[in-house]
């Protein structure tokens, strides 16, 4: 496996977590689960800090080598696939929502409160997270791609900040204490699905630093055991309940990383576990606002929804899955990152 290669494992773990997000936003609809699943299915939201350490580690795999060899003059094209790859269906999915809202006020029924037309712009720019809304609105799951796209600016300017070396070991666990400590500080709350608007950004920049910092450990070989040791002893920690879910969480996911990083290839690179890997962004973005316009259409009562309606919608969200990822997601990206010199070829062309 190349250095700067896909990790398979961390592709098909990064499905398993956005199908617990999925489920996590359907908890209220299910109908009775055993207590076990249940308890898994109420700390789904935890799989966006998983995404979150898993993007700082990824980011540093792809890029750092590249930022630090050709310094600022790389970013532009850094961030041009940044939002190559975020914002078209990001934007996509939102236009949906907004067409499910003007059809709701266009037949006279109820638009709900958190479809604020004053908000869309900042919706649209992805900025949305930055602490400019008072609460989560539209597309609920989008408060974590703004949140990353803060991360993506801030990226260049860390790596160039430290290029030309390794972080020392010491260094490195220390910025993960500091990294903590700061997101539990300023929340001021132990969990870490609490008051998302205003500090659901520190949340992610603690988590995608803490995730750039175990890319440095792997890569350089060193500390990786010491690391293996504290993620340990934090999930023993948060499991029974000695230790804080914003302090705990975030180091478990970065020993989970290290881990599937360090054993790949294993058994989350299976072709089924890859293929939801792959339309992990499709799933997670587009589940959301699916359930509300499932639920106009299929559902007329409150209270859990019966297993078969469950079973329709989430096969639904597979197939929306799949369909967004090959007709929306590639082709966006190919069109945004295709070079000047291709496309001025592809302009000259004859008919």
């Amino acid at each position: 496996m190349s250095r700067t290669g896909e990790l398979r494992a961390l592709t098909g773990a990064r499905g398993i977590a956005a199908w617990l997000v999925v489920f996590y936003h359907l908890r209220l609809s299910l109908p009775p689960l055993p207590d076990a699943v249940a308890a898994v299915v109420a700390r789904g939201y935890l799989a966006v800090d998983f995404f979150f350490v898993l993007s700082g580690f990824v980011i540093a795999l792809s890029w750092r080598d590249r930022i630090e060899q050709r310094g600022w003059a790389a970013v532009p094209s850094f961030l041009k696939r940044r939002f190559a790859r975020v914002w078209p269906l990001h934007a996509f999915v939102l236009t949906g929502g907004v067409a499910m809202a003007a059809a709701l006020w266009a037949t006279g029924r109820h638009v709900p409160d958190d479809f604020p037309f004053a908000e869309l712009p900042l919706h649209y720019l992805l900025i949305q997270n930055w602490g400019l809304t008072p609460s989560l609105s539209w597309n609920d799951p989008a408060w974590s791609i703004s949140a990353e796209f803060a991360a993506y600016l801030a990226f260049p300017a860390f790596v160039l900040a430290f290029a030309g070396q390794r972080i020392p070991r010491v260094a490195a666990i220390a910025g993960i204490a500091a990294a903590l400590a700061l997101t539990n500080a300023m929340r001021g709350a132990a969990g870490l699905n609490v008051d998302i608007a205003h500090f659901g950004a520190i949340r992610c920049l603690a988590g995608f630093g803490i995730g750039m910092i175990v890319h440095s450990l792997w890569s350089s070989r060193s500390g990786m055991v010491a690391l293996g040791g504290i993620a340990l002893l934090a999930s023993l920690g948060w499991a029974f309940g000695s230790a804080p879910e914003a302090l705990a969480v975030p180091l478990v996911f970065a020993g989970l990383v290290l881990g599937l990083a360090s054993r790949d290839p294993c058994a989350l690179g299976h072709p089924i576990l890859h293929h939801l890997g792959e339309w992990s962004y499709a799933t997670y973005l587009s589940h959301f606002l699916m359930w509300k316009a499932f639920k106009l259409t299929f559902v007329h009562a409150p209270g859990p929804v019966g297993w078969p309606l469950i079973a329709l919608y989430l096969a639904i969200v597979l197939a929306a899955s799949a369909l967004l990822y090959r007709f929306v997601e590639l082709p966006a990206q190919a069109w945004i990152n295709r070079s000047p010199a291709k496309a001025g070829a592809r302009t000259r062309a004859p008919a």
